[in-house]
């Protein structure tokens, strides 16, 4: 059913981590509702709000590493294709400058 998909440790980390953090954010707004707040994103948002632009910020980031790592192996000279933990790492750093500053 899944042999579409690459599943490799570091894509089943990434939707684990999406997976926990929905429900973690279900907990929170049970415990805590959010309140509207302005950012540096152009509009006021909730924390739901700024989870789904984070999420989908990561998701572009992943994506767009995908597409450029053979082009990196080549102007790099790397013998391989660079880690995919990388734009892993990258991705939850924006997610979290989203969260906390968006």
């Amino acid at each position: 059913m899944f042999e579409w998909m690459a599943w490799t440790t570091p894509v089943a980390i990434f939707f684990s981590c999406i997976g926990l953090m929905i429900t973690g954010m279900t907990v929170w707004e049970m415990k805590s509702p959010t309140l509207m707040r302005k950012g540096f994103l152009p509009m006021q948002t909730t924390r739901g709000d700024r989870l789904f632009i984070g999420l989908l910020s990561a998701a572009y980031v992943n994506l767009a590493f995908v597409g450029i790592s053979g082009w990196l192996a080549q102007v790099l000279s790397l013998e391989a294709d660079p880690s995919i933990w990388f734009s892993f790492v990258l991705s939850m750093v924006l997610l979290g400058w989203i969260m906390r500053k968006g």
